[in-house]
């Protein structure tokens, strides 16, 4: 079974839902799944906001106060918590996602997107790591088995890998994607947000039929 994931590694709820759909998975253990991830953003604007915290950026940008902001992600960070997931929105470095996505887009091709992303998600909302960082990016992408030359050649390169980011985007649009994670199983049902683990379960028994 194929499952095709659109998700933005600046989202929490994609985070979460990766780790609700893993728990489902395990409730298949004869089943084989190809897991392939699809860009999106969330917001392609985004540009670094050097010294301005999640919780203001997103005050500003919803037009509420530092303190609904931060209890709204009081909510976010309970509900990571609750599959296993440690969020440190106070750490979290505001970042433009295109060059992340270029790089899990070469992974891709050497079979770690899988791994790519989980390092991303893991650097940006628990780590605070700098994902508009350079060589913060060759980093974590070494760690998740990429070359780091290769890597280096990708982010010179600005066009690298930048078609294939656009066409998932564009892909998402032709078939209705609002908001992420989508995720879409044998092209023949999607289940959209962060759901619980059972909604999922349920959905790849429907599609085994």
């Amino acid at each position: 079974m194929k499952i095709e994931i659109w998700s933005d590694i600046m989202c929490p709820f994609c985070y979460i839902g990766k780790r609700q759909l893993e728990s489902a998975l395990e409730e298949f253990p004869n089943e084989e799944f190809e897991i392939e991830w699809k860009s999106f953003q969330l917001d392609p604007t985004i540009t670094p906001q050097s010294g301005k915290d999640v919780y203001t950026f997103l005050a500003e940008r919803k037009g509420i106060s530092v303190e609904q902001s931060i209890e709204m992600h009081k909510g976010v960070v309970e509900r990571a918590k609750s599959v296993g997931l440690d969020y440190h929105f106070d750490k979290a470095i505001i970042s433009n996602s295109l060059e992340a996505h270029r790089i899990i887009q070469f992974a891709k091709t050497k079979k770690l997107g899988s791994e790519m992303e989980e390092i991303f998600f893991k650097a940006y909302f628990t780590e605070g790591r700098d994902l508009n960082d350079g060589p913060t990016l060759i980093e974590l992408a070494v760690k998740a088995g990429l070359d780091q030359n290769q890597v280096l050649e990708v982010l010179k390169d600005e066009n690298l890998f930048l078609n294939e980011v656009q066409n998932d985007i564009t892909e998402a649009q032709q078939i209705g994607v609002q908001g992420v994670p989508f995720f879409v199983f044998d092209r023949k049902y999607a289940v959209s947000g962060a759901q619980p683990v059972e909604s999922f379960v349920q959905t790849i028994r429907e599609t085994q039929k």
